[in-house]
């Protein structure tokens, strides 16, 4: 497929690696450039672009940046056909992101997205930790296969997104409409817990939406106490203390 990508931090890099290493023709931009584009994003086949021209003929776009990087791209991301698949990886951090009155309200987090940019999306690997994703993936068949949830509103996009997510080394996990994507969001029993197929379904049915947000900022808190600001301990610690916070 040809897919956009926009955005090269740790997950928009990583994607770009797997679709791409995977067969697909993929484009990835940045906000400062395509000459800024590290050379080992592109190594398995991908392409730098401008953000235009990562979109331009796109089946599917991906958007791997925090909210605060939408409003540079809401043009064109709104402007985008119908059939155009477009999906959101984001999470709401509002340490980083700033307090959105919509979201401390208990909107969820891509009906959000969607109405942001007035167009369908779908969410997909947002539960998925960092080191997890770069170092955990797994062949098709393998019994520790990790399973993400895609939730969307279009049948059609979910099918694909399930698609990718194998592709990445993941087992996809249709998680219904994007009204009960809040299950997959921060805080809940499927972030960042690595769960394998059979364990998904029913962590996604005991989440309790009061709770995500107190737990969310908790494990901020633990994280940012261990590691510091804006790093990851190694996958075994994400997931011990995510599991002991959000299960």
């Amino acid at each position: 497929m040809k897919i956009g990508i926009l955005g090269t931090g740790f997950m928009g890099k990583n994607l770009t690696r797997k679709l791409a290493a995977a067969g697909h023709e993929v484009k990835v931009a940045n906000s400062r450039g395509p000459e800024t584009i590290a050379p080992d994003v592109l190594e398995t086949g991908a392409q730098a672009a401008t953000a235009e021209e990562a979109l331009k003929e796109a089946e599917v776009v991906i958007l791997a940046m925090p909210h605060t990087g939408f409003d540079k791209i809401r043009p064109l991301v709104a402007a985008l056909p119908e059939h155009v698949v477009v999906i959101d990886i984001s999470n709401y951090f509002p340490g980083r992101d700033g307090v959105n009155p919509e979201l401390e309200a208990g909107k969820v987090e891509s009906e959000w997205v969607r109405d942001y940019f007035g167009r369908p999306v779908t969410k997909a690997w947002n539960n998925i930790g960092m080191v997890s994703f770069e170092t955990r993936g797994k062949p098709k068949g393998d019994p520790d296969r990790i399973a993400l949830p895609v939730a969307g509103d279009r049948k059609q996009d979910r099918d694909v997104a399930l698609k990718l997510v194998e592709d990445t080394g993941f087992d996809g996990f249709d998680a219904g409409m994007l009204a009960d994507s809040w299950r997959q969001q921060p805080g809940s029993p499927v972030y960042i817990t690595d769960l394998n197929h059979d364990e998904l379904g029913p962590a996604l049915a005991s989440a309790e939406r009061e709770r995500l947000p107190r737990r969310r900022d908790l494990s901020a808190e633990v994280f940012a106490e261990r590691v510091g600001e804006r790093a990851s301990p190694d996958a075994d610690t994400v997931v011990r203390i995510a599991r002991a916070l959000f299960m």
